[in-house]
């Protein structure tokens, strides 16, 4: 029985190398060799955004070009009407920057296969491709006397490198990375092991560029450095720093001051300013919202930058006096497109006839997202790219909400939580018309037999540096348009920073009938992350530990004391996003990831089983803990990072659902997490009765024998694989036909002491669920009186061998702050291994 489950356990995870796509879903831009590309992808990359993200002055300085909705548009500041520029069929146009002479501006276009260099002739209008080498380019920057152009590339090396060509009206000429590759003496974690040189900026004598580089930086995208065209082995640092990508530096017309954005110990970027010298910064600006991507007017008496301070928490472009901080807004009340363009107005309803809110996807005729103008827009992290020519796009929508495209034919899909099925509608837009669209979504909930459902996404970011400003207000507006009821907002680092602290110990009034919880992640990517829900009293700090190369590098305190801390104020203790691949002790470089050693001490109170992470993975690992009496429950979390305009996923795309009776207070809400009363899923719906006994609970009498078991499945998607599994082997295979989203079964089954779940499953990625592919699965029902099950010896002997490992990275750790610290935690580890190693002896 025990090789048959391991078999079955490879047959479903095939071959992986870090985080498993699944089959034809890729990474966008997986030409990129970085690491966390939910980081680099967000804070420095552009994005599509219904609100401006990048803006250069013309010469006169009364008027700019900035990118906002995929083109780039020409407006006058103290007008209201924006003119499109540019608008490419399947492309997106970021940053741009304006020649000194007004006559052009290059940009970066993205299609989504790569991010190339651009040219616009503004007099005719005429766009040229200035780099076709299929790699990422951005950051285009012209010199002052428009003969030559810096950017950064990942040609050639897939790493972040600083390039310098001559331009002229045939194009590119000489190009080449102007410092070369270099690789890092130290380890990094968020970072690649190569340097990198971003946010190009060129002196005003045209004879050096000032660049953000991170040569021996572990933590933080760089310091402010200096490099002469004409001696480029020897850059100069002008100044350390610490930001998440979005220094970019600009150097005042004078040649003295350099302008930055900069947290530098708040917790959002404001505007900074130092010199060429480095002399200490001061800050430009104030407040809690994002002030980032800066530039200088021709003159030097104003400057623009893109915020997020507007009511609704979108970017906006602003332009500010330097001297006596006056500052307006350029905002396009009118907006003259390139072409013929109409406006539909959505109203959403559900079965019964009234509006729900929404998460819309609108795909126009010139084949390129569309949103609301004051909608945030967000976009998957990856795809299948042979049945789609870019990542899906969405935004949500409480209804009615207008938008306008282009006229022809409009694609527009709508999708309001698990419970119904997604609606999808084929529109003919014509030009200078107001088109009502009325999508109707049919209800498909569970049985009520099933359970009394609360639907929750235990990992949720509010805001974590990205292009927008959350709220509680908006997130629970996010929530109410997937049909989610529960969010534990999980406030945490980033790096220096923590963005949401203020929020910890916050009860959000007016949020009915979305609750939010603002709890803890605790960062320590040594052990694993944990999610401290429930705390009652304080914020856990320092949030991270193990950090090399700092003062917090020390891998103590351990997560087992961590949890210990969140229990002693009621908190719940959960691992989340555990593993993009199965731990293997013997062939693992490093493996001293934590979970186990918790689990055997009783510190965990659920498993992040559908997650950030490959859920067949971690389910794997999660069979066999059951297998040793182990009743660790299913726990799910989107790690959504709710202000990024590319993110995995929406709020609520892994949730569990709890079986509460419909209540949601704290009592009810921890009790069903950690008795394990429910499922977790991506979006299809399980029921299960075993006996009718629901999953968390205990069928009474005699375990081993025939009991009757009842389930029910209900999925917006198709569904390719519906099971039973009985101590981690498939006993129950369910035959799907049709469409494949809906099934109810009942039927006698023979059954050993143990436990028993429902799961369903895809092969392959769907892109109408935004994750690496369906999964859900029900918590076990529960055979017997508890105990390690027949034959799960080698469940245990795994985890000697999995301990055996995570002692051997703690001992070799050189960084704890002094022995008993290391004692501590290695006698820990090693009372976790007698644990299974009497497991193992069947003890």
């Amino acid at each position: 029985m025990r090789s048959r489950q391991w078999v079955l356990a490879a047959a479903l995870l095939g071959a992986v190398a870090g985080i498993a796509w699944a089959d034809g879903r890729e990474p966008v831009l997986k030409q990129v060799d970085l690491p966390h590309s939910y980081y680099w992808r967000e804070l420095y990359l552009p994005q599509l955004t219904t609100g401006p993200s990048s803006a250069a002055f013309l010469p006169d300085g009364n008027a700019l070009v900035y990118s906002m909705a995929g083109s780039l548009w020409r407006q006058r500041i103290g007008d209201d009407e924006a003119v499109e520029l540019t608008h490419a069929a399947g492309a997106y146009d970021y940053q741009p920057d304006v020649a000194r002479d007004g006559r052009s501006v290059v940009f970066t276009r993205y299609d989504g296969k790569a991010m190339e260099l651009w040219r616009l002739d503004l007099a005719s209008g005429r766009a040229q491709a200035l780099t076709r080498d299929g790699a990422v380019n951005v950051e285009p920057k012209l010199s002052p006397d428009g003969k030559r152009i810096t950017w950064v590339s990942t040609q050639g090396t897939g790493h972040f490198n600083l390039f310098v060509a001559d331009i002229s009206a045939d194009g590119l000429r000489n190009a080449r990375p102007l410092l070369g590759e270099r690789k890092s003496t130290i380890d990094r974690y968020y970072y690649s092991v190569y340097d990198h040189a971003i946010n190009p900026a060129w002196s005003p004598d045209g004879k050096s560029i000032v660049f953000v580089g991170n040569a021996e930086i572990a933590w933080g995208s760089g310091d402010l450095w200096q490099v002469a065209l004409d001696r480029p082995a020897q850059p100069r640092k002008i100044l350390s720093e610490e930001t998440s990508w979005s220094a970019r530096p600009d150097i005042a017309p004078d040649g003295k001051r350099v302008l930055f954005a900069s947290y530098r110990g708040r917790q959002t970027h404001q505007l900074w300013l130092t010199t060429v010298s480095g002399a200490a910064p001061l800050p430009l600006t104030f407040g809690d919202d994002e002030k980032r991507n800066a530039r200088w007017s021709p003159d030097g008496r104003r400057i623009a930058y893109i915020g997020n301070d507007a009511a609704d928490g979108n970017t906006s472009l602003m332009v500010m006096d330097v001297l006596g901080g006056a500052t307006q807004r350029v905002q396009a009340g009118k907006r003259r497109t390139l072409a013929p363009a109409a406006r539909l107005v959505l109203d959403i309803v559900d079965g019964q006839g009234h509006r729900v809110p929404a998460r819309i996807s609108v795909t126009g005729s010139d084949g390129r997202a569309h949103a609301p103008a004051t909608a945030w827009m967000h976009a998957d992290d990856g795809f299948d790219r042979a049945r789609l020519g870019s990542e899906a796009h969405y935004f949500h929508c409480a209804p009615p909400c207008a938008v306008e495209v282009p006229a022809g034919t409009t694609e527009v899909t709508v999708q309001h939580g698990f419970a119904h099925a997604i609606g999808q509608r084929r529109i003919d837009a014509k030009a200078g018309r107001d088109m009502p669209v009325r999508v109707d979504l049919h209800a498909q909930p569970l049985a009520r037999e099933f359970g009394d459902w609360i639907s929750a996404d235990l990992h949720v970011h509010m805001n974590y540096g990205g292009h927008y400003r959350n709220t509680p207000q908006r997130l629970a507006r996010q929530a109410q348009a997937e049909d989610l009821d529960v969010i534990e907002q999980l406030i945490v680092n980033k790096e220096e920073r923590i963005p949401d602290i203020a929020h910890f110990g916050h009860s959000d009034e007016g949020l009915a009938p979305t609750r939010i919880d603002h709890a803890q992640e605790y960062h320590t990517s040594f052990w694993g992350h944990l999610g401290l829900l429930n705390l009652r009293d304080h914020y856990l700090t320092p949030d991270f530990t193990a950090y090399r190369h700092t003062a917090m590098a020390s891998p103590y305190p351990h997560n087992g004391v961590i949890a210990d801390l969140a229990h002693a104020q009621q908190g719940v203790v959960g691992y989340v996003h555990p593993f993009d691949t199965v731990p293997d002790p013997a062939k693992d470089p490093v493996l001293s990831h934590q979970l186990p050693a918790d689990v055997a001490h009783g510190k965990v109170d659920y498993l992040e089983v559908v997650g950030f992470s490959d859920h067949k993975a971690t389910a794997s690992v999660w069979y066999r803990l059951l297998n040793l009496g182990f009743r660790l429950p299913a726990g799910a979390g989107t790690d959504a990072m709710a202000n990024y305009a590319s993110l995995r996923g929406p709020v609520g795309m892994n949730r569990v659902f709890l079986d509460t009776g419909g209540r949601r207070d704290d009592a009810s809400l921890f009790s069903a997490i950690k008795a394990g009363r429910g499922f977790v899923s991506n979006g299809p719906m399980l029921g299960l009765l075993l006996d009718g006994q629901k999953p968390g609970a205990t069928v009474a009498g005699g375990a081993t024998g025939k009991h009757r078991y009842r389930i029910a499945l209900r999925s917006p998607v198709a569904v390719d694989h519906l099971e039973l599994v009985h101590n981690g082997d498939v006993v129950k295979r369910f035959d799907l036909s049709g469409d494949r989203h809906q099934l109810d079964k009942e039927g006698d089954i023979e059954l050993a002491e143990g436990w028993l779940l429902l799961r369903a499953w895809n092969d392959a990625a769907d892109p109408l669920l935004l994750d690496l592919y369906p999964y859900a699965t029900t918590n076990p029902v529960w055979l017997g009186q508890g105990g390690a099950v027949a034959g799960s010896q080698e469940d245990a002997k795994y985890f000697v061998a999995w301990i055996d490992r995570v002692i051997e990275a703690a001992d070799a750790r050189d960084d704890y702050n002094d022995e008993s610290e290391k004692r501590a935690t290695l006698d820990y580890l090693r009372d976790a291994r007698a644990t299974y190693t009497r497991l193992a002896e069947g003890r």
